[in-house]
């Protein structure tokens, strides 16, 4: 045999083990003639019904049941050859890119079903609902905000996706396609007159737009935010900015709360009357580290939900109550300020109330559940300067035992006092 007929005959061989080595993968299971796609019915006739749908998914059609199920045994449920969480990603990977700005938790954790049918549906991609009606299932608070609304915004009405990417988003936060204002450019003309009307000339094209406006929609003109700042519900922008003639328009005129004092010059001078003062209030920021100057969907203009304005400092303490086994309830409903001064106070930890013992008292009737004495006259042992206050005993802001207690058991924290009773 000539050298170029073993070339030939090599390569034949190698094709015919690569063949029929992809016709084992493809049918690992060894599946008689005729039977893919068709034996499963056999015991499942009801998902006939399910492969008549639209959208059918890519290996249900081709009858791969196989490529999600072990047809013998499994260690996960419903048969699957993996973890539920994780078999969707031995085929679509790559859906949450590694150095995304933003994800989407059920996309990140691999809860896909709890958005697409695995096998088919109605709705294109096997969404298990329409548009923003499956959004909508989770996102209720927003759902409910656009309900009955005044004006609209035609985004919204055309589905979530016109502006959110549904999985992750390398682009920006909230799952965007591309950050503000470039994606509110796309639609609205910058250049127009009537835009620069609208905002009194100020060069606003590369500005924040959602410092003033609600993108979902809102009852307020202008789909502004539902707290407006005065000035800005009187288009007096000049009143805090220069000129919008100005080569430096969106300039502030005043920097930190000086520019605030003009219009609130009782609350600042109020506030720095104080002993301590909360430390936002005084760096170059000032007031617009806890407050929007536009508008904002939160009264008092602030940025967002007091919970979360103040956990972007005190991240830790709101850990703390999370993790903790009884929940002190302003805090769970977020009522910061229901112990707390904002802008200042005369007391250690801003208190608004001179004595801890008449500030717990104005929720908990202390007296009716305990007889250990307390007050300015009863000396903490371990320490001769700190009276006997309802913090001696208990952590306000939660602790891993019941009733916000230091220790697991009373006798544990009743014997750091009265060690002679230690055992």
């Amino acid at each position: 045999m000539s050298s170029r007929s073993r070339k030939t005959l090599y390569f034949v061989v190698i094709l015919s083990v690569i063949a029929v080595s992809a016709a084992s993968s493809q049918n690992k299971f060894r599946l008689k003639p005729g039977a893919k796609g068709k034996v499963c019915l056999t015991c499942h006739p009801a998902f006939e019904k399910t492969l008549k749908l639209p959208f059918v998914h890519t290996p249900v059609k081709a009858g791969d049941c196989s490529d999600c199920h072990n047809p013998h045994t499994s260690s996960h449920g419903k048969l699957l050859a993996e973890d539920a969480n994780k078999i969707c990603n031995t085929c679509h990977e790559g859906i949450v890119p590694e150095k995304a700005r933003s994800v989407h938790k059920v996309a990140v954790e691999g809860n896909c079903v709890q958005c697409h049918d695995p096998h088919a549906s109605n709705n294109k991609f096997n969404l298990t609902k329409p548009g923003k009606e499956l959004c909508f299932q989770c996102h209720k608070s927003i759902a409910d905000s656009v309900s009955g609304i005044k004006f609209g915004h035609s985004p919204v009405e055309k589905g979530c996706l016109t502006c959110h990417s549904p999985h992750a988003s390398s682009e920006a936060v909230s799952l965007l396609k591309t950050g503000v204002p470039s994606l509110c450019t796309g639609c609205h003309k910058t250049d127009r007159q009537t835009f620069a009307r609208r905002h009194e000339n100020y060069p606003v094209a590369k500005a924040g737009c959602t410092s003033c406006h609600n993108p979902h929609g809102s009852n307020v003109a202008g789909i502004l935010w539902q707290n407006v700042h005065p000035p800005v519900a009187k288009q007096m922008c000049n009143q805090c900015h220069l000129p919008s003639s100005s080569p430096d328009a969106l300039k502030v005129k005043r920097a930190g709360y000086e520019l605030c004092r003009g219009c609130h010059n009782d609350m600042v001078n109020d506030t720095f009357r104080k002993k301590r003062i909360h430390w936002p209030l005084v760096d170059k920021s000032a007031c617009m580290n806890c407050h929007s100057p536009h508008a904002s969907k939160e009264t008092g203009l602030l940025k967002d939900s007091t919970i979360a304005v103040c956990g972007s400092c005190h991240a830790d303490t709101i850990e703390r109550q999370e993790k903790s086994l009884t929940k002190h309830e302003p805090i769970t409903q977020g009522n910061c300020a229901g112990c707390h001064s904002p802008h200042s106070s005369n007391q250690v930890f801003l208190f608004d109330n001179a004595s801890v013992i008449d500030m717990c008292g104005a929720c908990h009737e202390w007296h009716k559940h305990s007889s250990h004495p307390i007050g300015k006259k009863v000396r903490d042992k371990r320490n001769k300067n700190l009276p006997v206050e309802c913090d001696s005993c208990h952590r306000s802001h939660g602790t891993e035992f019941k009733y916000f207690m230091h220790f697991s058991e009373k006798s544990d924290v009743c014997v750091q006092c009265h060690i002679e009773q230690k055992r």
